[in-house]
């Protein structure tokens, strides 16, 4: 059953049953107000007896008979008897006991009693009379009630038939409605295919669970997406970049072994397999390192972390390791009296890693010179400029130095895997910063943006 209907359903059953509850309680407390009313009717019925036969000692009895046929309602089914001491019947020419003188005697000693037998309601009083103590017993059958009540069982079977199927279609309604955004969010799920993984499922204003199903099934559908890019990333990478060493390898090997040679010309041979060798290996690590940065940005951890105490451990690491040849410096400019503004919430690991990649690239593509790194702060931005002295970036190459595995330059020595600015622009992408350049002969100035 689907939660729509199951949702109408509860709600109809929970319905029906408080309005049951109520029809029963208006029934039955309808009946006892009926009964109750017609005991105090019998009761007054018993004193005006009491009055005629007792009190009018001038009136014949015709007379009393006759006041009493035109003037008192006759109830249905009614008896009524007066009772001396001895417990018999007077004045009321019907001389049949119909009551026993137990219950008689009962109500001489209550004074006043009303009871029930069967569908007959009777009302018993003492009456205590300058002609003696007597007796008064009224008795009717409330015909009249129970036909109202009948009437009143009908009405209340159909009125609860109308009612419950109004309440099932209602809550039908409303559970369609307000379930219309579970039916949308099902339809922009069957649209997901592996094909089309950046498709997201609508969300709306509303702070409703249906709403916090939908966001927290986008955030899976962006780590299954960065999962499946990571995949073909790596597969396509690695396809593409392993085919040429592995192919000139291959090249090498036969090409020496096609004739015998001599010592000097295998040992060229095999230098030039051990540099093929080498440049396999610096893709396969290139790649390692890709795969890992795109796992890492899959699963991100961020923290909270200053930026200038991360460029002065950058430039401790980089003068260590240039010896004193080449040196990292670091300048501040309008740096805040508060040391929340020099913050960021990042992974700073990741950071590290694409600044890292930058000053690296400024100290190769200078010939191993002096780099300037610049923090800067304003109301509006934390800029971080990293200066070298190098040639600069060729005009053609500017549009493409930020692709995987592509390096500009064609000198040897100088050519890398083409890595570093990719990586590094990726990593200041997801930090929602901006990595841009400007070079020229000069030298060439990375600025990173947050």
């Amino acid at each position: 059953m689907k939660i729509k209907d199951r949702l109408a359903l509860y709600f109809t059953l929970i319905s029906t049953a408080t309005l049951l509850g109520v029809l029963f309680s208006v029934y039955f407390i309808f009946i006892k107000f009926l009964e109750n009313d017609f005991y105090d009717r019998l009761n007054d019925r018993a004193f005006i007896i009491a009055k005629l036969y007792l009190e009018a000692d001038e009136i014949s009895s015709d007379s009393l008979r006759k006041v009493r046929s035109e003037y008192l309602e006759t109830l249905n089914g009614e008896v009524v008897r007066i009772y001396d001491k001895q417990n018999k019947p007077r004045f009321i020419t019907d001389n049949q006991q119909f009551w026993p003188s137990e219950m008689i005697d009962q109500v001489r000693k209550s004074k006043k009693t009303r009871f029930k037998e069967g569908v007959r309601q009777t009302v018993g009083i003492f009456y205590k009379d300058n002609q003696g103590d007597f007796v008064i017993l009224a008795s009717a059958i409330d015909q009249s009630s129970y036909s109202r009540i009948g009437k009143l069982k009908a009405i209340m079977i159909v009125t609860f038939i109308i009612i419950t199927l109004g309440l099932l279609l209602c809550s039908r309604w409303i559970a369609k409605r307000i379930l219309k955004p579970l039916d949308i969010f099902i339809a922009d799920v069957k649209k997901i295919k592996s094909n089309n993984l950046d498709f997201r499922v609508q969300e709306n204003n509303n702070k409703d669970e249906i709403n916090l199903l939908a966001q927290n099934f986008n955030q899976l559908m962006d780590h299954l997406e960065q999962a499946f890019i990571l995949q073909k990333t790596f597969v396509a990478n690695a396809s593409h970049e392993l085919r040429t060493p592995i192919t000139s390898l291959l090249m090498e090997a036969e090409i020496a072994l096609s004739q015998p040679r001599d010592t000097e010309e295998y040992q060229k041979a095999l230098r030039s397999v051990i540099e093929d060798a080498d440049k396999m290996n610096a893709t396969i690590n290139s790649l390692m390192s890709l795969a890992q940065a795109d796992l890492e940005l899959g699963n991100l951890q961020t923290e909270a972390f200053r930026v200038d105490d991360l460029l002065w451990n950058l430039q401790a690491h980089w003068n260590k390791k240039n010896n004193g040849k080449a040196q990292l410096h670091i300048e501040m400019q309008n740096l805040p009296t508060e040391s929340e503004r020099l913050k960021l919430v990042f992974n700073q690991s990741l950071l590290e890693i694409a600044l890292n990649n930058i000053i690296a690239n400024a100290f190769k593509f200078s010939n191993q010179q002096d780099v300037i790194c610049t923090l800067t702060v304003t109301e509006q931005q934390l800029n971080i400029a990293i200066q070298d002295k190098g040639a600069g970036i060729a005009a053609a190459d500017q549009s493409r130095i930020y692709e995987p595995f592509y390096t500009s330059s064609k000198d040897a020595a100088l050519k890398g895997n083409g890595m570093g600015l990719y990586m590094a622009n990726k990593i200041i992408t997801l930090a929602k910063g901006e990595l841009s350049f400007v070079s020229g002969s000069e030298g060439t100035t990375f600025l990173v943006s947050f």
